[in-house]
């Protein structure tokens, strides 16, 4: 996995999360009284819709997974070290 993102990929990520949020819920779809396969015209939406939201979010994580959240290059901020929480405090007193 590569840990940068370039620019147009960040807005792209924020882009699709927000059409992604204001199409979650069918409002356009309130009222319509149409049937597909026994289940309402609004309902097969939301299923396609949360079809495509678990795909694009399986997506994020696999490509940018951590942007918005940790450091600049959407990798972790925070440097690992070898040494135990006890190894670390021992001198300290």
């Amino acid at each position: 996995m590569d840990s940068t993102v370039s620019q147009f990929e960040r807005y792209a990520w924020f882009g699709v999360f927000g059409v992604l949020v204001t199409f979650a819920i069918p409002w356009f779809w309130w009222g319509v009284e149409r049937v597909l396969l026994g289940l309402p015209i609004w309902l097969w939406w939301h299923i396609g819709w949360m079809l495509l939201a678990a795909v694009s979010f399986w997506t994020f994580t696999q490509r940018a997974w951590g942007l918005g959240v940790t450091g600049e290059s959407g990798a972790e901020s925070h440097v690992e070290t070898s040494e135990s929480p006890a190894e670390t405090t021992e001198g300290t007193s």
